[in-house]
């Protein structure tokens, strides 16, 4: 099925946000000539900047959640606290969350409503609130705050954990679940 122009329009402001520049080089005419369409094409569906950022962050937003509900196997409904974090340290170490994906998350935190889509998704994802067990959520919460180190390390080239990487990940893991089976990654 071909995409429609919506999503290639997306697409295209997606792979802008990665570039060295980030989100910055999203404007229509770098959209539209990226997208293979004309900027009215662009302002077709989006109207102005802030309405293409917004629809680019949530995009980022449901992708990332697409890609821990398909390492999961089931619907976010049905998971707990540590099958989510897992999840999303699995995405993370899969590289399922990019540098474009960090260009726009970053965008996002200097303008309220860009940040809405990325607090919808994973602000339930990375929920442990709820976790009565203080040292379970303490240590959800160190697993998490370290998979958000390693997506902004990948992602800017800065630190990156080189050669302990995997075991860096299985560590992550065991925090949650000393047993972790080491389900396959995405």
């Amino acid at each position: 099925m071909r995409p429609s122009s919506r999503t290639k329009i997306l697409d295209a402001a997606f792979r802008l946000a990665g570039r060295e520049g980030g989100s910055v080089d999203i404007t229509f005419d770098a959209t539209a000539q990226e997208a293979g369409v004309t900027k009215g094409g662009v302002q077709y569906h989006f109207h102005t900047r802030d309405e293409l950022v917004l629809a680019v962050c949530e995009y980022v937003a449901e992708r990332v959640e697409e890609a821990m509900v398909t390492w999961l196997g089931k619907p976010f409904e049905e998971t707990t606290a540590q099958e989510r974090i897992h999840a999303y340290i699995a995405v993370v170490a899969a590289g399922r969350i990019s540098r474009a994906d960090l260009a726009v998350f970053v965008e996002s935190l200097a303008n309220p409503d860009l940040g809405a889509p990325w607090e919808a998704v994973m602000g339930r994802w990375l929920k442990v609130d709820d976790v009565v067990d203080q040292d379970l959520r303490v240590r959800l919460l160190s697993a998490r705050l370290a998979a958000d180190g390693l997506w902004i390390a990948e992602a800017t080239g800065v630190l990156v954990p080189g050669p302990d990487r995997d075991a860096l990940i299985a560590q992550l893991h065991s925090l949650i679940n000393p047993a972790f089976n080491g389900k396959a990654a995405l």
